[in-house]
């Protein structure tokens, strides 16, 4: 599974709009909107890279209202979850 992070720019006027555009599409886990620079973040998950370009250049940036985006793709995932369970091991 890739994970990848999409820092979004929209039209200011459009973030609600764009963002529910966003979040319907296959690929996306979830969609916030955020202070800063950018105006909504994207997780994008898929199992290759090739999905990638279909999600994001093919069918998210091309969303009324997207002006650019910035996309950072994870080499690995770290959650509570998993730092539990490391910690859990031998413990018995």
């Amino acid at each position: 599974m890739i994970t990848s992070i999409v820092l979004i720019k929209t039209s200011v006027d459009r973030v609600p709009e764009v963002a529910e555009r966003i979040a319907a599409l296959d690929g996306v886990s979830e969609v916030y909107s955020v202070t800063g620079p950018h105006d909504l973040i994207a997780m994008v998950r898929v199992r290759n890279h090739d999905e990638l370009a279909e999600v994001i250049p093919g069918r998210l940036s091309k969303i009324p209202g997207v002006e650019s985006t910035e996309t950072h793709i994870a080499f690995r995932t770290y959650s509570q979850h998993d730092l539990e369970a490391a910690f859990a091991i031998g413990l018995e």
